[in-house]
C-alpha cells in the first residue's frame, strides 16, 4: 500500500526548491530508546561505522534523530525517527535533525529499526511502507536486541524484496558495501570478506596485542642470538683447550 503518493513528486531537488522554506535547523523530536539494550546497540552501530569511515567526509550517520519530510516544509507534519540511518554523498557535519528539503531532497540510503514490544508492529508495517513508498530508501533492516531477529530488504522496482543471508547468516548491504549480522548477540558490521568491523576499543586492543606479540618475538629472537653466541664462544674455548686454533678452521 502506497502512503501519501503525492509526496513522491517532491523527491526531485528542483521541486523542493519551488516551495517557500520556513526557518530550518529543526530540533529532533525522538523519545528515549526503549531499553539499555537498544541504546547500547545504537551506540555500537554508530561507533563502528564512524571508526571504519573515519577518513570519509561524504556521509551522515545518526541514531534516534528526526527526519522531516513534509511537502509543505512544516515541522508539525510528516516526520519519522529511524533508530539508525545513513545518508551517502552528503556533507559529514553535526545536525539537530535531518530536514529533507534542506538536504537537496535526500532521504536515507540505509535504515535500521530496532524492534521492541511497543514498536515492532509499526516497524514491520507502517514504517516499512513509508520507507518503501515515500523515502525510497534502497535498503531497510530491522533487528531485535531481545530475540536477535534480523531481516533485510532491498528496493527493487519500487518494492522491498527480502535480502537473502549467506551461509553465515550475514546480510549484504550494497549501499554500505558491508555485511550486517549478529555477533555475540549484537548487530554488527562485517567487511566484504566477512571480517568483523571493530569498535575503536576493539581496534586499540588488537593493536596492543599485536605490538606485544611483535615485542615478544623480537625479544625471543635476541635471546636466541645471544644463546648462539654463547654456544660459539664455548666451542672456541674448548678448541683452544685442545691446542686447536679455531681461526684456522
Amino acid at each position: 500500500m502506497a502512503i501519501a503518493p503525492d509526496l513522491e513528486i517532491l523527491q526531485n531537488e528542483t521541486e523542493w526548491e519551488d516551495i517557500e522554506t520556513p526557518p530550518g535547523d529543526l530540533e529532533s523530536k525522538e523519545p528515549p530508546l526503549e531499553s539499555y539494550l537498544h541504546l547500547q546497540q545504537l551506540l555500537l552501530l554508530m561507533k563502528c561505522l564512524d571508526w571504519l569511515w573515519q577518513d570519509r567526509n561524504d556521509y551522515f550517520a545518526a541514531g534516534n534523530l528526526t527526519i522531516y519530510y513534509s511537502p509543505n516544509r512544516q515541522k508539525t507534519e510528516n516526520f519519522r525517527g529511524p533508530d539508525f540511518f545513513v545518508v551517502l554523498d552528503t556533507e559529514r557535519k553535526p545536525r539537530k535533525s535531518w530536514v529533507v528539503w534542506e538536504e537537496g531532497g535526500k532521504y536515507p540510503n540505509v535504515i535500521v529499526e530496532l524492534l521492541s514490544d511497543s514498536t515492532a508492529n509499526q516497524d514491520r508495517t507502517t514504517k516499512k511502507e513509508i520507507y518503501q513508498d515515500i523515502f525510497r530508501t534502497p535498503e531497510y533492516f530491522w533487528f531485535s536486541p531481545d530475540t536477535l531477529e534480523l531481516k533485510g530488504f532491498g528496493l527493487t522496482l519500487g518494492q522491498y524484496q527480502n535480502l537473502q543471508p549467506n551461509e553465515r547468516g550475514l546480510l549484504w548491504s550494497e549501499q554500505l558495501q558491508l555485511f550486517l549480522g549478529v555477533y555475540e548477540q549484537k548487530l554488527r558490521f562485517f567487511d566484504s570478506e566477512g571480517q568483523l568491523i571493530p569498535t575503536p576499543e576493539e581496534a586499540a586492543k588488537t593493536a596492543e596485542q599485536r605490538a606485544f606479540a611483535a615485542e615478544e618475538k623480537a625479544q625471543k629472537t635476541e635471546e636466541q642470538l645471544e644463546a648462539e653466541r654463547q654456544r660459539s664462544d664455548r666451542l672456541m674455548a674448548k678448541l683452544r683447550e685442545l691446542n686447536i686454533d679455531p681461526d684456522t678452521l
